[in-house]
């Protein structure tokens, strides 16, 4: 099973990207899913967490208020809005399927991982 995320590009500081990961699973509706990023020399950092319902999330505070997860169960599609954009969000983008309901930061606890997609953000 692999999650399929898409949607990375080049784009100036200040624009907006729109993330989504396809994730046919069968038991996608049951559990909560997130999206993390890696910069080149740096490790893997937590971004967003959305639970099963798409009621709960969890953000990374550097992107609060900028960054909006959302999830559309029917379509087994998880997205990550990305507007107001710096150049230290540059990073390969990767979502991630966690057997929890609610959301989580915790990369660890993550079971299932696609494959990335790059986000660069020039100034």
């Amino acid at each position: 099973v692999q999650l399929q995320a898409s949607g990375g590009g080049s784009v100036q500081a200040g624009d907006s990207l729109r993330l989504s990961c396809a994730a046919p699973l069968r038991t996608f509706g049951s559990y909560a899913m997130g999206w993390f990023r890696q910069a080149p020399g740096k490790e893997r950092e937590f971004v967003a967490s959305i639970g099963k319902n798409g009621v709960s999330t969890l953000y990374e505070d550097s992107v609060k208020g900028r960054f909006t997860v959302s999830r559309d169960n029917a379509k087994q599609m998880v997205n990550l809005q990305m507007n107001s954009l710096k150049p230290e969000d540059t990073a390969t983008y990767y979502c991630a399927r966690v057997k929890r309901i609610t959301p989580v930061r915790q990369a660890g606890l993550y079971d299932l991982w696609g494959q990335g997609t790059q986000v660069t953000v020039s100034s």
